[in-house]
């Protein structure tokens, strides 16, 4: 079984963001960069199909400028086999990321994709469900069990009720939620062995995808401050702050 992992470089999550003076986005001048977290938790997942013997190759794909390639570098650390790296200055909207990754795929032919359900920079959580659209494959979102029985997948996701179980025909896409697994650390060795992994260089116009925006961003600006809040002396003082503040009838 062969397993398609994209992933994405985004701002780290440690990192204060800083919205620019003139609003039209989000500083990242000299700010730290990494794979996005939901991404990594599908790497993780697609590691450990493989180390079970159920997964015989796992390929890293992300989409982005030419400091990408250091993204794909810690997916092959952590033990993916080989990368490929989409190559472009411009930002790609959901839509278009679905369209390149489907191309990857017919060019490919994996069993699964394993994504993040959303990168932590824009929040769209789109990606994996547009790209199981278009492949017209089995789709799995949320994920926060993944197990193969008799050649299905049988996934296990969040709702707002609880748990539901799936049970999906291949080839299939699935989307990782935060409570699938814990991802590794890189050891040392294995980021020397990252170096020497290929890492395929294309460009959009290789997969006949044209990323221009369809989309305009007016004005990005930062939350509210948040107020400071009131001590309260008794639970009946509560309950009439409660009221006064319409949260209680």
């Amino acid at each position: 079984m062969k397993i398609l992992v994209p992933i994405k470089r985004v701002v780290d999550y440690n990192v204060k963001i800083r919205v620019k003076s003139d609003q039209t986005g989000v500083d990242l001048a000299n700010v730290k960069m990494s794979m996005n977290p939901f991404d990594e938790i599908a790497v993780e997942e697609a590691i450990r199909l493989k180390e079970a013997g159920k997964a015989t190759e796992v390929i890293a794909v992300s989409i982005g400028v030419q400091q990408t390639t250091e993204t794909i570098r810690t997916a092959l650390a952590m033990g993916a086999d080989r990368g490929i790296l989409v190559k472009t200055d411009e930002t790609v909207e959901p839509l278009n990321v679905a369209k390149i990754l489907k191309a990857i795929a017919e060019e490919e032919k994996p069993d699964l994709i394993i994504l993040g359900k959303q990168a932590i920079d824009d929040d769209c959580n789109q990606t994996g469900q547009m790209l199981a659209a278009i492949l017209g494959w089995a789709q799995g979102t949320f994920a926060s069990k993944v197990e193969l029985e008799g050649g299905k997948l049988k996934l296990t996701r969040e709702i707002d009720g609880g748990l539901q179980t799936l049970m999906l025909s291949m080839p299939a896409v699935v989307t990782t939620d935060l409570r699938l697994n814990e991802p590794r650390y890189a050891s040392l060795p294995n980021i020397m062995k990252a170096k020497k992994k290929p890492i395929d260089e294309k460009s959009p116009s290789d997969y006949g995808v044209d990323v221009k925006a369809r989309l305009e961003v007016l004005k990005v600006t930062e939350p509210p401050q948040r107020q400071a809040g009131i001590k309260v002396e008794s639970v009946e003082q509560l309950v009439s702050k409660l009221k006064e503040a319409g949260v209680i009838g």
